[in-house]
């Protein structure tokens, strides 16, 4: 049997090299509107590259998608339930985080995503990340840093916090247990 994060990571590059296509971007365009070298787009689109969490919101938000919507065109199925054993998971290989997109395909204006960030990790996220959406973080367990531009939030569980205009984030874990918090998106 594939290991699921294997063929997820297959699965992406597939994606991110038939989207770019399908948006008529070449290498260097995306390379240029993302901030992701040529070379790093390259090897991910091969799949010589596990891409990070943060590679991925880069090159998401420049192919105008968000990071829900990548990992949902790379798992490929719509279901009206998303039985939690079915949701794509996909782990972060440089900071371990893990996060499930809870919410079925890619065909409705909401996603949910459930994710665990381990202590002392760090994710940082540019503004088109966030572009077109409305975005709330509810922190479940653990304590949640949320940095939004100059701007920080401490979160602790039960705490939920609305995004203002977009600009450049990054969700910290500076404590010493895990956190785990629900995205949710809403395109506007």
């Amino acid at each position: 049997m594939a290991d699921p994060s294997t063929s997820l990571a297959d699965s992406l590059a597939r994606t991110v090299s038939s989207v770019r296509s399908a948006r008529g971007l070449s290498v260097a365009a995306l390379a240029d509107a993302s901030g992701v070298s040529r070379a790093m787009i390259a090897k991910v689109e091969r799949g010589a590259a596990q891409p990070t969490a943060v590679l991925l919101g880069r090159l998401a938000g420049a192919l105008g998608l968000t990071l829900s919507q990548l990992v949902a065109r790379a798992e490929g199925e719509e279901r009206q339930v998303a039985r939690r054993d079915e949701q794509p998971v996909w782990t972060d290989p440089a900071t371990g985080y893990v996060r499930r997109a809870v919410t079925s395909g890619t065909g409705g204006p909401l996603e949910l995503i459930e994710v665990d960030l381990p202590p002392g990790a760090r994710i940082g996220f540019p503004a088109a990340t966030y572009a077109g959406t409305h975005h709330q973080v509810w922190v479940l367990a653990g304590r949640l840093r949320f940095e939004e531009g100059p701007q920080v939030h401490d979160l602790g569980p039960g705490d939920c916090l609305r995004l203002g205009p977009a600009q450049d984030c990054a969700y910290v874990n500076d404590s010493d247990d895990a956190c785990r918090y629900l995205v949710c998106l809403v395109r506007a």
